[in-house]
C-alpha cells in the first residue's frame, strides 16, 4: 500500500466497513471529531505517524496545543 492508502484503510474504508461512513473516518463538520497531527507530510515517509504531536478526542483537544 501507498501512505495515501494505508491512512485511507484506516479512516474512511475502516468506517465503511463498519458501517458508519456517514458519521465517522472523515473531517466535516458534524461528525466526530477524533483526529491526529504529525510534523511533517506522512504521504512522504509513513513513519511519522507513530510519532504524534496532536489529538483530538471528541472535539476535545487531549495532547498538543
Amino acid at each position: 500500500m501507498t501512505p495515501a492508502e494505508a491512512i485511507r484503510a484506516a479512516t474512511l474504508n475502516a468506517a465503511e466497513a463498519l458501517g458508519r461512513p456517514d458519521d465517522v473516518g472523515q473531517i466535516k463538520p458534524g461528525l466526530y471529531a477524533d483526529l491526529i497531527a504529525v510534523t511533517g507530510d506522512p504521504l512522504n515517509d509513513v513513519s511519522r505517524l507513530p510519532h504524534v504531536a496532536f489529538v483530538m478526542k471528541g472535539g476535545e483537544v487531549v495532547k498538543g496545543f
